[in-house]
């Protein structure tokens, strides 16, 4: 599908600089890169579940689609942080040392990476904040699970988007959202605008873009429902030793409003690149 006219990429020109190695060691960064990794280690939004806003237990699931189904209580076992936002180019280009997206801005969202490369992210960005004494030696950056994702994405209600049942007013037409436009960019009110993180409304848990922007990848394989899947908020097991599918969640500009539910699930193959879909992280102990 094509980008909305104004999501255009500022072209530029640049040498490439070929260097022999023998290895290639894990990089090494100035102190001016410190200040983007604090940052990102403060907009993390800490997740108590049964505590104060966050109840201990959420209906996970829908009826709207069979993949939603069956409906079912999921109860963490532990608490847990998530990004505020989906995590921006900047701080991409800075741990992977490269900037797959095609649509370039540094605090635009990152997208077109695999999600063997989110999960690699999650990696070095652990081992940079530990080694940064930013977060202990026992916390982990990594994927949210999918029970995570939606317990997160809802913020306490069992409505088809965090803010209601309905994304229209009454006079909307076709692709029309009104009511969503304030909170997800989607393929009604994508065109014209070429967003950084966090541009329009947070949830109720103060996260940004969790309907639309980009899909979101979670650490779990893909299953078509969720029959047998954990109640307990972990992710659900892999039945292969090389998963060729892992979920995504929460839609994106390319899609129609009702693909932006709270419920909502797709499958995306692990060795595919899109600029619809990119990562936000989770901090937890081991």
């Amino acid at each position: 599908m094509q980008r909305p006219p104004a999501f255009r990429p500022c072209l530029r020109t640049a040498g490439v600089l070929w260097t022999l190695v023998l290895c290639v060691p894990a990089p090494v960064f100035s102190e001016e890169a410190n200040p983007l990794l604090k940052t990102f280690v403060d907009e993390f939004v800490a997740i108590t579940p049964g505590e104060g806003a966050f109840p201990a237990s959420f209906r996970q699931g829908s009826g709207a689609e069979p993949s939603e189904r069956p409906v079912r209580d999921v109860t963490f076992a532990r608490p847990f942080q998530i990004a505020r936002y989906e995590v921006p180019q900047n701080l991409y280009e800075l741990v992977m040392e490269q900037n797959p997206s095609r649509w370039k801005g540094p605090r635009n969202s990152a997208e077109r990476m695999t999600w063997g490369e989110a999960v690699e992210f999650c990696e070095r960005a652990t081992r940079l904040l530990r080694e940064a004494k930013l977060i202990g030696d026992d916390e982990v950056i990594r994927l949210p699970t999918e029970s995570e994702w939606e317990y997160c994405c809802r913020a306490g209600t069992t409505t088809a988007y965090s803010f209601g049942d309905s994304a229209q007013k009454e006079g909307d037409a076709d692709a029309r959202a009104t009511i969503l436009d304030a909170y997800a960019w989607h393929t009604g009110n994508a065109a014209g605008n070429d967003p950084a993180v966090g541009s329009l409304k947070p949830n109720a848990w103060g996260l940004y873009d969790m309907h639309g922007y980009l899909w979101e990848y979670c650490q779990d394989e893909w299953r078509a429902d969720y029959e047998g899947a954990p109640t307990d908020g972990r992710a659900a097991a892999d039945r292969e030793a090389e998963p060729k599918q892992r979920v995504i969640r929460g839609g994106s500009w390319k899609d129609p409003f009702a693909a932006l539910r709270s419920s909502s699930r797709r499958p995306f193959d692990v060795a595919a690149r899109d600029d619809a879909v990119g990562f936000r992280c989770v901090r937890s102990r081991q």
